[in-house]
Order: structure tokens, then C-alpha cells, then sequence
């Protein structure tokens, strides 16, 4: 009987090297993140990288982190839902609040990787079109919203950026 070799190495997980022991190589990083290193942010839904709800950031790339191997991104930064900069009085980043805000959450499943894409797409284009807004969530399903709820989100974390940036000095 076939028995798979078990590994140990350490992933940099927002901003920490975690420890991930006696793992089996082919482990997703979404595995891995949700039952090991017990990070249940990125959802576990399609398992082919079709529906965004596993989405993460690698080395500052929106990734689906059911494709990708854990064992492969030891040397990578990952950023989940989790470790997105949060508001001190809130504890949520900015584009949570404007999720939250203008009820775009429903039942939530889809809802982080969603704003993981948001973040990825503002931190890319700070003020995007909506086509631009519409393109980089195309790789996220949500079946309860019909998505006019999350673009005002957007909107909202787009003005809320704006209204936060410095100033531009002459």
C-alpha cells in the first residue's frame, strides 16, 4: 500500500511565518490556510479556481489558492481576508466597511473573495471605471446579490480612498 510522505515547512501568512507540520505535499494553499493554519477567510466552494471565493494575494498577485500548492509558496507572502490593514475603531479595511455599509454581504460566502479582488483592483487602479470594476470580479460568483450592491461598494471604497488620500503639494 502507497503511504504519502508527510512534509513540514513554514508559510509567510499576513505578515507572520506560521509553522505547517506534517502536511502532505499536495495540499492546496486553501487547505492548508483553512485547516491548518486555521484561516477559514478564503471559502472552500468550486475547487477548480471558477468562482474567486478562495482568492488571495501571492507575492501581491490575486491568486485562486485552491490551484495553487501550499508546499510551492513557501517563499511567498500571502495575504488573506484576514490580514487585510484594518481600521483601528472598525478592525475591518476600508472596502469591508463598504461592503458592510452598503449591504452587499447577503449570505457572505462569496463575500471575501470579492474583496479581495476589490482590494487587488484598487491598489492597481485607484479610481476604476465601472467596465474596469466589472472585469476584475468577473473570476467571483455571488448568487445572491446580482451585483449592484457590490459595485456601490466599490464606489464607496473608492470615495472613501479618496477622501482619506493626502493632499497633493504644489
Amino acid at each position: 500500500m502507497f503511504q504519502a510522505e508527510s512534509v513540514s515547512y513554514s508559510l509567510r501568512v499576513n505578515g507572520v511565518e506560521r509553522d505547517v507540520e506534517e502536511a502532505w505535499l499536495g495540499e492546496s494553499l486553501l487547505h492548508v490556510l483553512r485547516e491548518r493554519l486555521d484561516l477559514p477567510g478564503a471559502k472552500n466552494a468550486c475547487e477548480q479556481g471558477e468562482c474567486g471565493s478562495c482568492s488571495v494575494l501571492v507575492d501581491g498577485s490575486l491568486v485562486c489558492s485552491c490551484l495553487v500548492l501550499a508546499a510551492s509558496a513557501t517563499d511567498s507572502d500571502i495575504v488573506t481576508v484576514e490580514g487585510l490593514e484594518a481600521d483601528a475603531h472598525t478592525g475591518l479595511s476600508d472596502v469591508q466597511q463598504a461592503f458592510v455599509s452598503e449591504g452587499a454581504v447577503q449570505c457572505g460566502f462569496c463575500i471575501p473573495g470579492l474583496i479581495m479582488s476589490v482590494h487587488d483592483l484598487l491598489d492597481r487602479i485607484p479610481t476604476p471605471s465601472d467596465i474596469e470594476v466589472r472585469e476584475a470580479i468577473s473570476g467571483n460568483l455571488c448568487r445572491c446579490t446580482g451585483y449592484g450592491r457590490i459595485m456601490e461598494a466599490v464606489r464607496s471604497a473608492v470615495s472613501a480612498r479618496a477622501n482619506t488620500a493626502p493632499e497633493a503639494t504644489s
